[in-house]
């Protein structure tokens, strides 16, 4: 029996786990191509595909299973990207236990007697469908840029506005919903500027108290108010030579914008308690979830401060807006917490990329992250399905239909030129490109008539004329 292999070997091997190993079938494996090793123990196990890559395992379950021997093996068969296959006794699949144990953990089964073409073909192609895999997972670049990921329109547009607001050191805002990703984009505004070797300095305005914010942003000397035993460099100095990021910045206090303003006008601080004027080279990155336009309006932003902050403005797109990058977090989040579960995952069910498609996400990329996480936990099969991401049904309402959208398309645009033009039928069907005939034939398909109290006369009126009309367009069908 082959137990000593150099790495280059793991190509064709096979790792086999049992208490009573079979001199036989580690013959016929040799014969059909394959170098068996043999473990023993599930810790055995373990260490063996610890050191090496070993894309295949073959595991003879023993003929009285019990759930602790099931146990053991699942610790082991959970953890790595290798796939295995079960050898069983006949009629053995019927138990209720064992089968749950192969649909969650192995790829595939064969039943005794195992040595024939039915095992040699089930390693093949677990080993094929393993090496599959692990190609798939090395292109990481095909996430997107800039550490994000995301592929979609939106998300090439937030890229290319990155990669502009990089060269300059100009102050820029980022708004967005929560959850949409703010502060990495700050971050990698700051790593492909000239100050990447620098300090990324953030704070969040909104989560600390009114009354300590100043205090954070400025710093203090020592004494300057109860509790202060030594001088303290706030998080503005402490961003000196690199970027400061303002999270949450429309939460800010209106008597910390004012010593905020200064600071971005004359480039100095003051900390709380003294009198020097510190100067400061901190390029400004703001974001906030809140609108700060209606902000503004409503006199609890400084309109001044605003336009020192908003230099260069990027908007995070939502994630509902985000079309097929849904399917493609979810499955990078998946692969973040997959270590999670109790079982070996190997991907999203079809029904569960139709639940996240269809969910509108109001907590936007973290909603998703942490409902893939969840799901990791609560899953109880091979795959997370729908149920086991506990989303909320969506009322989507009743499906349309291609041709109905077109008809109601085809009625407002109808209905707006006649209320634009004082159901003057002439001028209506010019602006829509029409004869006054076809105009009058998709007001009586539609339902549509003159202006209310316009009396039956000049309805009459209007059907005498579009019977002339009728006519001429009869002779240059051009018109229409």
């Amino acid at each position: 029996m082959n137990t000593t292999y150099s790495p280059a070997d793991t190509e064709r091997t096979v790792l086999y786990v049992s208490d009573h190993p079979d001199a036989k079938l580690v013959g016929f494996l040799a014969d059909s191509g394959w170098s068996a090793v043999h473990a023993r123990s599930t810790v055995i196990a373990e260490r063996m595909i610890e050191r090496d890559d070993i894309k295949v395992g073959l595991v003879q379950l023993p003929a009285q299973c019990s759930p602790l021997d099931l146990s053991a093996l699942a610790s082991c068969m959970r953890r790595v990207e290798t796939n295995w296959v079960a050898q069983i006794a006949p009629g053995q699949a019927d138990d209720e236990l064992v089968s749950r144990f192969i649909l969650d953990y192995c790829f595939d089964f064969v039943t005794q007697p195992w040595l024939n073409e039915r095992l040699v073909f089930a390693l093949g192609h677990a080993h094929g469908l393993s090496s599959l895999r692990q190609t798939r997972a090395a292109p990481e670049a095909s996430l997107g840029r800039h550490g994000m990921v995301g592929q979609c329109e939106a998300m090439q547009q937030l890229y290319r506005y990155i990669d502009k607001c990089s060269v300059t050191e100009a102050p820029v805002f980022v708004a967005g919903e929560s959850g949409t990703g703010k502060e990495l984009t700050a971050r990698a505004i700051h790593e492909r500027s000239t100050r990447a070797g620098q300090t990324f300095v953030a704070i969040n305005c909104a989560a600390i108290p009114p009354s300590l914010l100043q205090a954070e942003l400025f710093g203090h000397e020592r004494g300057a108010f109860t509790g202060a035993l030594q001088r303290k460099i706030g998080r503005i100095e402490s961003a000196h030579g690199g970027t400061l990021f303002l999270d949450e910045i429309g939460d800010m206090p209106h008597e910390c914008q004012a010593v905020l303003l200064r600071f971005l006008q004359e480039g100095t601080i003051e900390r709380l308690g003294g009198n020097a004027t510190i100067k400061v080279d901190a390029r400004v990155i703001s974001a906030t979830h809140v609108d700060l336009d209606q902000a503004v309006e409503d006199g609890r932003f400084r309109a001044d401060l605003y336009h020192r902050l908003c230099v260069l403005r990027i908007v995070e797109p939502p994630l509902r807006e985000r079309g097929g990058d849904i399917k493609l977090l979810a499955r990078y989040a998946l692969s973040l917490y997959k270590q999670d579960g109790a079982r070996k995952l190997r991907g999203l069910s079809s029904d569960a990329i139709v639940a996240l498609s269809n969910y509108p996400w109001p907590g936007n990329v973290r909603e998703l992250i942490n409902c893939v996480r969840r799901a990791v936990v609560m899953s109880e099969g091979r795959f997370i399905t729908a149920s086991d991401l506990g989303l909320p049904e969506t009322d989507h309402g009743p499906a349309v239909t291609l041709a109905e959208i077109r008809a109601k398309a085809e009625k407002d645009a109808v209905e707006q030129a006649l209320q634009r033009h004082g159901y003057k039928l002439s001028e209506a069907a010019a602006q829509l490109g029409i004869s006054r005939a076809t105009l009058y034939r998709l007001m009586n398909a539609n339902r549509l008539h003159a202006e209310p109290g316009a009396g039956r006369g000049a309805q009459a009126n209007g059907s005498s004329d579009a019977e002339a009309d009728d006519e001429a367009e009869r002779r240059s069908p051009s018109l229409a």
